[in-house]
């Protein structure tokens, strides 16, 4: 089981909140930094309505970096994608978000633990901060700026780290949608270096719906981390890969889906585990059942 999920969430007019404990391979991987009585909690949040369309809310909460969430049905490929992997699902802190009256406009910003973190590091002591800004001209556009500064290591080992992602979300007719998306960090080289690392990826996603329950989309992205930032490789050339895929989904009922994807990933180095030795090439196929109630 990748994700397994319960999820209670309370809802009026002045207060929301919000808390879900999962279980499965994604808890494990995201959360393994985590202290162990903190390793189950999925989201746990409170929200206050501050006045008309403002409200602050605490916690542990989805990220607002990205398209793509740790549940798969809510995104248009099977598997996540190298932009999402490398970037925050959850975070925790406090926001402070604005919609407009027409809903075109969501701003937000925030104060936060760290870079996909419940606690600080050992030894940090300062904040991080991000924003994000979300423009909805219409039904069939969404246009989105997130932001990320700060140091996720101890005060001693301070690196500042800035990480900004942008995407559109485009509904060209009743059966196409595309998604582009693109995300650039820096991180400083020492501490109180002027000297950076960077790292970056660009993405494009097309889906095509055949009908309500039969669609089909298809992944093309490129990930560059040659200093090892995010991605370790202790290779010449660092994290430089290619990626592609291409999936079909069947929705058999509101809370059933079947989805199949095949991927393959062309890196710079030899980094993929092929048998009794390392390849530079790597090609899978996955499928996966979905239920919610």
């Amino acid at each position: 089981m990748n994700l397994g999920f319960i999820k209670a969430s309370l809802t009026n007019e002045r207060m929301r909140a919000n808390l879900a404990l999962g279980s499965g391979t994604y808890m494990r991987a995201n959360y393994a930094l985590e202290p162990q009585n903190l390793q189950k909690l999925f989201e746990a949040n409170v929200g206050l309505k501050l006045a008309d369309n403002l409200w602050i809310d605490a916690g542990v909460m989805p990220s607002h970096i990205g398209f793509e969430s740790a549940i798969g049905l809510d995104n248009w490929t099977v598997t996540r994608s190298m932009l999402a992997d490398n970037s925050p699902y959850f975070e925790t802190g406090l926001r402070l978000s604005y919609t407009s009256d027409d809903g075109k406009w969501y701003a937000s910003g925030l104060v936060l633990n760290g870079w996909q973190r419940i606690q600080r590091p050992d030894g940090n002591t300062s904040p991080s901060v991000g924003h994000q800004l979300t423009y909805k001209p219409n039904s069939k556009v969404t246009l989105n700026s997130s932001s990320y500064i700060g140091n996720d290591k101890s005060d001693k080992d301070r690196k500042v780290r800035y990480f900004h992602h942008f995407y559109g979300q485009y509904q060209l007719n009743d059966q196409w949608g595309l998604i582009t998306g693109f995300d650039i960090g820096a991180e400083q080289k020492e501490r109180n270096s002027s000297r950076y690392n960077v790292w970056f990826t660009p993405i494009l996603i097309a889906k095509y719906s055949y009908s309500d329950k039969l669609s089909f989309a298809a992944r093309a992205e490129y990930y560059q981390d040659k200093d090892g930032v995010i991605v370790t490789t202790d290779t010449p050339n660092g994290f430089r890969t290619f990626s592609y895929s291409a999936n079909m989904d069947w929705r058999l009922s509101n809370h059933f889906a079947v989805r199949a994807e095949l991927r393959k990933f062309q890196s710079k180095d030899k980094i993929f585990e092929d048998n009794d030795k390392f390849s530079d090439e790597s090609l899978t196929a996955t499928t996966a059942m979905i239920f919610n109630f």
